[in-house]
């Protein structure tokens, strides 16, 4: 046991240190993640033979595995920041263009009663944007807005927390399980769909204390308007992660449980929604709002759904190895970030956008990457060196036979933890799925089960991360008061993984 407890120590020693850095001293992701990098890699050498050939297990050696660990975490990067860049200059150009004000204005005149408003900016708005942007994007969006419809700060940034958070596991067009799909082969439906299935049938819980926020700002919505919301969301992002994979589930499914949620409005007023003078207008300049998003919901299904057009596009896959160990692929034509550019151009033109803008917006999302650029090529690097350095290895063994059988009790608290020190539902799947793939596989395990767990643990962790709360609270004038917020969302938090805990255990116990 002694054998095992001082690698695995060892092998622990830069996730300690980014715990200690971040939480401890304050420091940003990209300065912990180089600090951790640092220190993975002398323990990597020394403690660890990294770099020899005997250790390689192949002709790589010294030098080669350096090049091959950065061009995989570099390769890595260059695929998620595909994805971010567009995604961001997306948000961008809709707040320059006015078309989130027109949706703003278009939402408050579908219900004057707070509790459906809150549920449909806070629940349903939230997670359309976590599906279509990610990264912070709809805590920043939605709490100012309920802070327009009469709630207090802090109960607006809890209620855009609590909101967006089941969707995050398929956040920017699903950039978490596609990090997962990069770092462990395993297929990206499989992993959606039992990550669904999880969110599906926790996610209520989340419902719950959203409910409970809005009764403590003095506006109760009963039972079957949270129920509504709920199922319009949970019931299509469910199916959509099992027929197509995790790129729509959080964005499709928001967008149907939108739609079921405006008609049920309109049928609750006893009339159509656009009735007035001038209604019609107003919608049409709504679906114009729109439009890029309903460009890029038709792009997704078009090349998930149509299995020739799929097999056509996927023949221009990309790949690269280097010395017989390190290697690296993606599909230009179907990824994420693709879909996404082609939605942004598409949209803009459909919204009659000038060319200069949409470079501007561009721009401006590439100014807003360097700091994530650094952060994210950090973590990935650092993973990739724990995965080729034998650190991983030793974790599994470590925990294996440390925590042995009882590991799906804290497999979705392993993603929380990472999603809190690294902000990011993404970094957290980089760091850790391959220490939650290897250990499920030393246990027998099912490893789909276990990955999945991962990033539904991810997932819930952004609402106690330090970088979220500080980033809502600075949208709605609370700076220094991250504590309050902190306080009402860590409950949520831990209970939401200690019941994903034993639904991951039910679900091994199927598979057995």
């Amino acid at each position: 046991m002694a054998g095992i407890a001082l690698p695995a120590a060892l092998a622990a020693a830069p996730i300690v240190l980014i715990l200690l850095l971040m939480l401890g001293l304050r420091w940003s992701a990209a300065h912990a993640g180089l600090a951790a990098l640092a220190l993975a890699a002398l323990l990597a050498v020394t403690a660890f033979d990294f770099g020899t050939t005997a250790a390689a297990g192949a002709q790589a050696g010294g030098w080669h595995d350096a090049v091959g660990v950065a061009a995989e975490g570099g390769f890595l990067a260059l695929t998620i920041l595909w994805i971010l860049w567009p995604a961001l200059a997306l948000h961008r150009l809709q707040e320059n263009s006015g078309a989130i004000a027109t949706l703003r204005s278009g939402l408050g005149r579908l219900s004057d009663a707070p509790a459906r408003q809150a549920l449909l900016v806070g629940w349903l708005l939230a997670l359309f944007f976590e599906g279509a942007a990610g990264f912070g994007t709809p805590v920043a969006l939605a709490a100012p807005l309920l802070v327009g419809l009469g709630f207090a700060p802090v109960q607006a940034v809890v209620l855009a927390l609590l909101g967006h958070a089941a969707g995050v596991s398929f956040g920017a067009l699903g950039t978490p399980v596609a990090a997962q799909v990069a770092l462990t082969g395993l297929g990206a439906v499989e992993i959606a769909r039992t990550t669904a299935l999880l969110h599906a049938a926790l996610g209520g819980v989340l419902m719950l204390f959203f409910v409970r926020t809005l009764a403590a700002n003095g506006a109760s919505p009963g039972f079957g308007w949270p129920a509504l919301a709920a199922l319009g969301f949970f019931v299509p992002s469910l199916a959509l992660a099992a027929w197509l994979g995790p790129e729509l589930a959080t964005l499709g499914g928001a967008l149907i449980g939108a739609l079921v949620f405006v008609a049920a409005l309109s049928r609750a007023n006893r009339r159509p929604v656009a009735a007035g003078p001038g209604d019609s207008a107003a919608s049409g300049e709504l679906v114009r709002a729109i439009s890029p998003y309903l460009v890029l919901v038709v792009l997704v299904v078009a090349t998930r759904a149509i299995a020739p057009l799929a097999a056509l596009l996927g023949e221009a896959a990309l790949s690269w190895q280097l010395f017989d160990r390190y290697q690296g692929k993606m599909s230009p034509l179907t990824h994420p970030g693709t879909l996404l550019m082609a939605a942004l151009l598409i949209g803009a033109r459909l919204q009659r956008v000038a060319l200069q803008d949409v470079g501007s917006a561009l721009a401006h999302a590439a100014r807003q990457l360097r700091p994530v650029t650094v952060a994210l090529l950090a973590m990935l690097l650092l993973s990739r060196l724990m995965l080729h350095g034998g650190l991983i290895d030793a974790l599994e063994r470590g925990a294996v036979a440390g925590i042995g059988s009882a590991w799906p009790w804290i497999a979705p608290a392993v993603g929380a933890l990472g999603s809190f020190v690294t902000g990011s539902a993404t970094a957290s799947n980089v760091l850790l799925t391959t220490l939650q793939a290897q250990t499920a596989q030393a246990l027998a395990l099912p490893s789909v089960v276990i990955v999945a767990a991962q990033g539904f643990g991810a997932a819930v962790g952004n609402i106690i991360c330090p970088h979220n709360i500080v980033a809502g609270a600075a949208t709605v004038g609370l700076a220094g008061r991250e504590g309050e917020i902190l306080r009402r969302t860590l409950l949520p938090c831990l209970l939401y993984l200690a019941l994903g805990g034993a639904a991951v255990a039910g679900l091994v116990a199927l598979s057995w």
